[in-house]
């Protein structure tokens, strides 16, 4: 056997370990997951040795290598696609061609990326968006992350119909992202966004029914639509209300670290156990003491245990979801890490975390979860509340489903949750 030979096998034997994902047997289309999974772990590979080098945070790499699917704002043959800003946030909005007599529709939709990836120009989301506008004759304002830093742009103006007109040009702060900017920056960015989006003359505008207008959001987008839905209850200056909230496997809670779904699913891609415990620890801060403390369930400070029965999964998932687990009572952590980073004990960044009265007044609510994802315990024990609290909710869930599944191109899965997301937008929007 020739040294060529030996070389490749063992070049072979390195990317076949390398790429071993373990998956269960019903997930769908398991080889587009391993080969996806294959691409991801290299570029986490590649931030975590410049992270260990001193050369930059891993998160910035991360969304470096995340920055070339975007897409610009190009119009096609059914939408007019432009980028503006609300609140001096930047969003990009759909608008359908086609003549309308009435009022259309809105939809405020914010993207997923764990608070410190994505953006409303990747590729994905933009065809998401387009769908949706086409679909539903709606008018779409998708959030759009930009950067951790400053990033130069065009800002147009567009209202009543009038041709776009650029109208300066500066240096403008995204719905910011982390490690940059933590919470509650990335929630205040999208509810300031929403909350202009909410004007009459902004909604009359866009030709937008003020009557039907509904938030939507995936994984951290979830969180940040549940999050916001619930601030515009109490909030005065808001005269108009929403109509739905579409949570797609949204991220819910931020207390208890060792539910079913995150045993059962650590290891399962895109997103393992640790990689979400650092989103949510990024969110808060740098400082990886939090992300050590959350990851073994010990940072909920004994002050504030009485949270717990707020997302105690023993009482909130059903059996089927059980499945067997016993439920650990929680081991308190270090009161330092609730003085130092109050975030992940506020409501504001853990919407499960919301009492009663405030759960009975949102709105028509959709919620997406998925077996084979981390956060799909955090869906089930939101539904569960609303449903305790009066909500009427519609719940979608998907077996053999795994997290991303809708921003992830190129899977039948993902087309036909889309498809189902858009049916029950279609009907009760």
């Amino acid at each position: 056997m020739g040294r060529k030979t030996i070389l490749l096998l063992l070049v072979g034997i390195f990317t076949a370990y390398y790429g071993y994902t373990p998956l269960p047997d019903n997930i769908e289309e398991p080889w587009k997951l391993i080969g996806l999974t294959f691409i991801l772990n290299t570029i986490s590979n590649v931030a975590l040795v410049g992270e260990v080098l001193g050369i930059n945070h891993y998160m910035n790499t991360m969304n470096f290598f995340m920055s070339f699917p975007k897409v610009p704002p190009t119009s096609d043959e059914t939408v007019t696609v432009m980028d503006t800003t609300f609140s001096n946030v930047p969003v990009r909005v759909y608008v359908p061609k086609r003549k309308s007599e009435a009022l259309r529709r809105g939809l405020f939709y914010i993207h997923g990326g764990g608070f410190c990836l994505g953006s409303a120009a990747q590729y994905s989301y933009d065809v998401l968006s387009r769908r949706t506008a086409n679909r539903l004759d709606a008018v779409v304002i998708s959030t759009k992350c930009v950067s951790n830093g400053n990033q130069r742009m065009r800002i147009e103006k567009v209202s009543l119909g009038m041709t776009r007109k650029e109208t300066e040009r500066n240096e403008l702060e995204s719905y910011r992202l982390a490690p940059k900017y933590h919470f509650p920056n990335q929630f205040e960015d999208v509810y300031n966004a929403l909350k202009w989006f909410l004007r009459k003359d902004i909604l009359k505008g866009y030709g937008v029914d003020p009557k039907r207008i509904g938030i939507s959001g995936d994984s951290a987008g979830g969180n940040l639509a549940a999050a916001v839905t619930q601030q515009l209850i109490d909030d005065p200056d808001v005269k108009i209300k929403l109509k739905i909230q579409s949570l797609i496997y949204p991220a819910v809670q931020t207390l208890d670290m060792d539910l079913p779904s995150l045993r059962e699913n650590s290891q399962i891609p895109p997103l393992p156990k640790s990689l979400m415990v650092r989103f949510w620890s990024e969110y808060f801060t740098t400082d990886r003491s939090l992300e050590k403390a959350m990851f073994i369930n010990q940072h909920v400070p004994v002050e504030s245990s009485y949270l717990f029965k707020f997302v105690n999964w023993s009482s909130l998932l059903p059996e089927n979801f059980k499945k067997g687990h016993f439920y650990n009572s929680p081991i308190h952590g270090p009161s330092e890490l609730a003085r130092k980073y109050p975030g992940f004990l506020d409501v504001r960044a853990a919407p499960l975390l919301a009492d009663d009265n405030k759960l009975r007044n949102l709105p028509l609510t959709y919620v997406i979860t998925c077996q084979y994802d981390v956060l799909r315990d955090d869906g089930i024990m939101y539904v569960t509340r609303l449903r305790n609290a009066g909500v009427r909710v519609t719940h979608n869930h998907v077996e053999g489903g795994f997290h991303g599944l809708i921003s992830i191109p190129g899977f039948k899965i993902g087309l036909k949750v889309e498809n189902q997301y858009l049916s029950w937008l279609s009907e009760n929007l």
